[in-house]
């Protein structure tokens, strides 16, 4: 089994961010922590593994680690890459981003050939937020935040544009999508409970049929599959708590019974929660 260890970061409070400009080591083995990493590329030829894909990043690239999510410094060139990186409490504060997570979370490598613009504007901001750092501001903190904002809706805009590419153009008036999001605004609040589809479609104003085509015509994903991943998301959380039991985790976050908690868990991870808990601490 491969070793991977857990990074602990110590944030000075719930919204604190960490900037790291100084390089790093060549490398840096597979590890998790519960906050989100984003790496900007310096210099061509850093290469990273985020949840089992290798990319190779070149300059003015941006790769993305969302809370969680193993990585690994595969190479890094002396001085190739400054990363910033700021607790999951961020995103989760925000009910509009966890509504998104599902194309957020498979965001990975902005390339500046393919999407300069999006790509400088994060540069941009990576560069601002150490300018922060290093002042006086007694507001440094929330200026910081802010930038964290700008830079997660940048990324949540795009996503989002790539996402309705693959909707159909027919629908151009866009109540398709806000029946979507108050159901995963909805799921997200309410993942903990016995959650059906049908409640889901009622409580939006759907049919349980026309919801369930609309749903996957959106989220690119069925129902059922949506909420096992905000689930297991959920569990993976509960897990870092050693006074929660792996049955108890499952309860909590809204699976009926351990045999389907453990199945979805090792489909969507590719661990069990046992191994999750035993190599990812």
């Amino acid at each position: 089994m491969e070793n991977i260890q857990k990074e602990k970061l110590q944030f000075k409070s719930p919204s604190a961010i960490i900037m790291a400009d100084g390089g790093g080591p060549e490398t840096f083995p597979a590890h998790w922590h519960n906050a989100a990493e984003f790496t900007l590329i310096l210099e061509d030829g850093c290469r990273y593994r985020i949840s089992g894909t290798l990319y190779e990043g070149r300059k003015g690239d941006v790769l993305l680690a969302w809370p969680h999510q193993i990585h690994e410094t595969v190479m890094l060139p002396n001085k190739g890459a400054v990363f910033i990186q700021f607790p999951s409490t961020v995103l989760e504060s925000s009910l509009d981003l966890i509504s998104i997570a599902r194309f957020l979370f498979v965001c990975h490598h902005i390339k500046r050939d393919e999407n300069p613009a999006l790509a400088e504007y994060i540069e941009n901001k990576i560069w601002e937020i150490k300018r922060i750092n290093s002042s006086s501001d007694p507001l440094s903190e929330t200026r910081c935040r802010q930038c964290i904002y700008d830079i997660l809706l940048a990324v949540g805009d795009h996503v989002l544009a790539e996402s309705k590419k693959r909707i159909d153009p027919s629908d151009n008036s866009g109540i398709g999508w806000d029946y979507i999001h108050s159901a995963c605004l909805f799921i997200a609040e309410n993942s903990g409970e016995k959650l059906s589809q049908a409640v889901v479609a009622k409580h939006v104003g759907l049919s349980t049929f026309y919801f369930s085509k609309l749903f996957k015509q959106y989220i690119h994903m069925s129902f059922p599959s949506y909420l096992s991943h905000i689930r297991v998301r959920n569990a993976s959380s509960l897990l870092l708590d050693d006074r929660y039991t792996i049955t108890e985790c499952a309860f909590l976050a809204g699976f009926q019974s351990t045999t389907a908690f453990n199945k979805a868990f090792l489909d969507i991870t590719g661990h069990s929660p046992r191994e999750y808990r035993k190599l990812y601490r």
